[in-house]
């Protein structure tokens, strides 16, 4: 009999646990309704600033891309051309919640310094497919794709990754990843050191929580439900293989993802080449909205240092 009492009271626990996680799962990671553009996970509605609209789209000639991520989702983007043809590619990454208009007003000063520009729909955000976010695990592979899908265009592309938040996760872990001789350059821009530590800090500022044994059991029920650990979802891994040069950005006044995460990627980054730009007083992704002047001088101070290229062929455009 106490062998059974023993028993029932470990599989309740089980369920118990399951149930915990699954919910905060959801919570975090899932979009309710993938048919909705602008649906997002329900902690979205704890971070993200409501009065901020999506930027409208930049009057450049575009096109729509698509690839299939290794998993089989349909994943979407915007390809928008300068004026003048150019091996100078950028690829622009929304955050978390977001989709690729979130990046459309980032999208204008690449283009007027001659950038072709790639705006992605990372999987579970705007047209893009899927379910579960991933925190930049699964986004990060889908970005090589993206890498992929510009040198069939452009075999002789000089390719910059700029992320924020999330996509700032994203393009971290996509470029210690890549061994992609076109890759010349990453900008990060308030992105965290895992997505595990951040959640840690928001379960105690939005449920006062405490994060054992929480986090724990959501590390296992998002590996069994989206097949990415939130433990895989950490930069700081990919950081020290990145070896092209990185511009960190973080805002002094961070409070979602604090400024000392940025102070600890930058230091275990082994790039020759590696720089910071605090911006004084900024939030969370504020940095360019506090002086997007100084905002972009400083981007392309460093960045027009790498990306030169050395002809101009006519680019295959599909």
């Amino acid at each position: 009999m106490r062998n059974k009492i023993i028993a029932l009271i470990a599989v309740l626990l089980i369920v118990l646990s399951y149930v915990i996680g699954d919910y905060f799962v959801n919570f975090a990671l899932k979009r309710p309704d993938p048919t909705d553009i602008n649906s997002g996970p329900p902690a979205c509605a704890n971070i993200h600033d409501p009065t901020r609209l999506a930027p409208e789209k930049p009057n450049y000639l575009n096109e729509s891309w698509s690839i299939t991520s290794a998993d089989g989702l349909k994943l979407n983007a915007t390809y928008f051309l300068p004026e003048t043809s150019s091996h100078h590619w950028a690829i622009l990454v929304h955050g978390y919640g977001r989709d690729q208009r979130f990046s459309w007003d980032y999208t204008e000063p690449y283009l007027i310094k001659g950038y072709n520009v790639l705006t992605p729909d990372l999987r579970t955000s705007g047209t893009s497919e899927g379910i579960y976010l991933t925190m930049g695990a699964k986004e990060s592979d889908d970005l090589l794709l993206w890498i992929d899908k510009i040198l069939q265009v452009d075999p002789k592309a000089r390719i910059v990754l700029h992320g924020v938040s999330m996509g700032a996760a994203t393009v971290m872990m996509a470029a210690g990843k890549s061994n992609s001789p076109n890759l010349v350059a990453v900008v990060e821009d308030c992105g965290y050191t895992s997505a595990y530590n951040m959640f840690k800090m928001q379960l105690k500022v939005i449920f006062n929580l405490p994060s054992f044994p929480i986090m724990n059991i959501v590390d296992l029920v998002s590996k069994f439900k989206t097949g990415t650990a939130v433990t895989e979802a950490a930069p700081i891994l990919y950081v020290p293989n990145i070896n092209v040069p990185i511009l960190f950005i973080h805002g002094t006044d961070d409070k979602l993802v604090p400024y000392y995460m940025m102070q600890q990627l930058y230091d275990v980054c082994h790039s020759s080449v590696k720089e910071i730009f605090a911006v004084d007083g900024a939030g969370h992704a504020d940095a360019k909205i506090v002086n997007p002047n100084a905002y972009f001088h400083r981007i392309f101070s460093f960045l027009d240092q790498y990306i030169e290229d050395d002809d101009i062929d006519n680019i295959k455009v599909y």
